[in-house]
């Protein structure tokens, strides 16, 4: 494990050629999650639809980290909780590739139920309200050993000090309550409890955002360094660009519901392909104090529009400073503009959009 004094957080390496060419971990397939908004009396229609998710196709191989980029509203964590099952609503396939049969998490009962709230775990935002205030660290790491495995007794307690051990808690830190430990340290519990059923797969959502940028790159080396120890897989949910470079293999770019562009990390950074993304990276800080200023920034014009009442054409458009009247009428289709490369733009391989780089 990296030395807490180590604060970057190394780029990640490309997913192997084994896990690009086999069968992917976790796929969605027009992935939809609409929820009902009642109108007032007395309108034509009285009920309306919130289209938080609208038709998602993703894949995550097994090994890699998958980034989920957007502003907020635009249905990152709604997908993620979509993705764990949690979601009555979601229409759609959600297809996990357990290690003998492929389960439908939008449709869990049963032994998939089982084997899915084993090997599908999560990371929540939030180190303080996360955990239970009234129990130990004890409790709340050993709950699910006890429940999903029918761990109990000595061994309970030797595999809780272990992966608390694992994530830089130590055994004494047992009998002890949330309320005695930091925002970092918390999170680590809530890693621990995370990964002690030994999952494969972990969506992590928003899971350094909380945290003060001191601490937040130590909790990046060891999310990164237990990917490796336990060979993990990340559904990687964050709205900042500058983490998501750093940690993730593969990066999907989320707007108003749907996904608008995919690509391979270094890729997306050095040349986007949706005038979306192009406004996202220019607003990531850069380190460098002699080169600020080099880069233009990008605003969007007005609001993130209401899902619930959506704009024709592209969902897009009313913000694109490249918009034409096309835009305004046609939906652009998510894409293959590039190998490797989807876009939902009817321009991408026209438009010279501007990177990080």
């Amino acid at each position: 494990m990296r030395s807490e004094a180590e604060t970057t957080p190394a780029a990640p390496a490309a997913h192997s050629a084994a896990g690009a060419a086999g069968a992917p971990l976790l796929e969605t397939r027009d992935l939809k999650v609409h929820f009902p908004l009642r109108r007032p009396k007395g309108l034509r229609r009285s009920i309306t639809w919130v289209k938080a998710v609208d038709g998602v196709d993703l894949a995550a191989d097994p090994g890699e980290t998958l980034g989920i980029v957007g502003e907020s509203g635009c249905g990152k964590s709604t997908l993620g909780s979509a993705v764990l099952g949690l979601r009555p609503e979601a229409r759609g396939e959600v297809r996990y590739r357990s290690k003998d049969r492929v389960i439908d998490a939008a449709r869990l009962d049963g032994e998939d139920e089982a084997t899915y709230r084993r090997e599908v775990r999560m990371i929540f935002q939030d180190p303080f309200a996360s955990l239970n205030p009234r129990l130990t660290l004890m409790e709340i790491v050993g709950e699910p050993l006890r429940v999903l495995h029918g761990v109990t007794g000595s061994e309970l307690e030797d595999r809780v000090t272990e992966i608390l051990r694992r994530v830089g808690l130590r055994r004494e830190h047992l009998n002890r309550y949330p309320h005695a430990f930091s925002g970092g340290q918390r999170q680590r519990v809530s890693i621990a409890r995370a990964l002690a059923p030994e999952p494969r797969l972990v969506v992590a959502d928003e899971a350094v955002s909380a945290l003060d940028v001191s601490v937040r790159s130590q909790i990046l080396n060891l999310v990164q360094d237990l990917q490796d120890e336990m060979d993990l897989t990340y559904l990687f949910i964050s709205h900042d660009l500058s983490v998501v470079e750093h940690l993730c293999n593969r990066v999907a770019v989320m707007y108003l519901g749907r996904v608008v562009e995919q690509a391979p990390t270094s890729e997306l950074y050095a040349q986007p392909r949706h005038p979306y993304t192009e406004a996202l990276i220019s607003a990531v800080p850069v380190p460098d104090p002699r080169a600020r200023g080099s880069r233009e920034r990008i605003r969007l014009n007005g609001e993130l529009p209401d899902p619930a009442d959506p704009p024709g054409g592209c969902p897009f458009h009313t913000r694109c400073r490249y918009a034409t009247e096309r835009c305004a009428t046609e939906v652009p289709e998510l894409r293959e503009v590039a190998p490797g490369r989807l876009s939902a733009c009817h321009y991408s391989e026209d438009l010279a959009l501007v990177g990080a780089s």
